[in-house]
């Protein structure tokens, strides 16, 4: 029974991991043959795997065939009403429990990602990690957890808000003042300064949704 169980975990992380480094982006169709014989597995436990990702509403009908969901602009400012509550309480958290060698891992981050201001798809990576960081640092493993699952359902974005003209320095800016926060164990500091980090990229996103809808029209 157990044996039944590790494949399907296996390709459901392998698949989770395509969506999220965009080799499969939102609206491309999954096949399970071409899922199998890129993952070398057998066809059942992609089966499996693709059906609880269809239950998470990581993947969408679309006749017979399943392709990665596209969020709409509703579902889009619900997760980012979420994102913003549960990273705040990461960072204040962070700030209370936060080791001292965590606190220099997220501000050697910081320096290091500057050098990635001009490469949006690497300071998008980058982004990912400072922020699993800071849940890493709350010490709450249920925060983590559903912020995994916040971060999974972010991929299903066609594009980055850090592709924004001028966003990635203004996020790097805005990382800065995040990791002095929970140096100075500021917990409100810190939570403050998160939700207004994820504000910002709301409204950036919003905005080149905006463009994009005028150059489809």
């Amino acid at each position: 029974m157990n044996q039944n169980k590790h494949p399907q975990k296996d390709a459901y992380h392998l698949i989770l991991e395509a969506i999220d480094m965009g080799l499969y982006k939102p609206g491309d169709r999954l096949v399970e043959s071409e899922l199998a014989d890129r993952f070398g597995m057998s066809r059942t436990p992609i089966r499996e795997a693709l059906q609880r990702l269809e239950t998470q509403s990581l993947l969408e009908r679309d006749g017979r065939s399943l392709i990665v969901a596209t969020l709409d602009h509703n579902q889009m400012a619900e997760l980012y009403v979420v994102r913003r509550e549960l990273e705040g309480l990461a960072a204040r958290l962070a700030a209370r429990h936060a080791t001292d060698e965590e606190v220099r891992v997220l501000q050697e981050m910081v320096t290091a990602d500057d050098a990635l201001v001009g490469d949006p798809v690497a300071l998008s990576r980058a982004n990912r990690r400072f922020h699993k960081q800071i849940h890493l640092a709350s010490h709450n493993r249920y925060l983590v957890q559903q912020l995994d699952l916040v971060h999974r359902t972010m991929a299903l974005m066609a594009t980055t808000s850090l592709a924004a003209q001028g966003r990635g320095e203004i996020a790097q800016g805005e990382h800065a003042g995040i990791v002095a926060a929970i140096q100075a164990r500021d917990g409100e500091a810190a939570e403050a300064a998160l939700k207004d980090h994820i504000s910002i990229a709301f409204m950036t996103r919003l905005k080149q949704d905006a463009r994009q809808r005028e150059r489809n029209s």
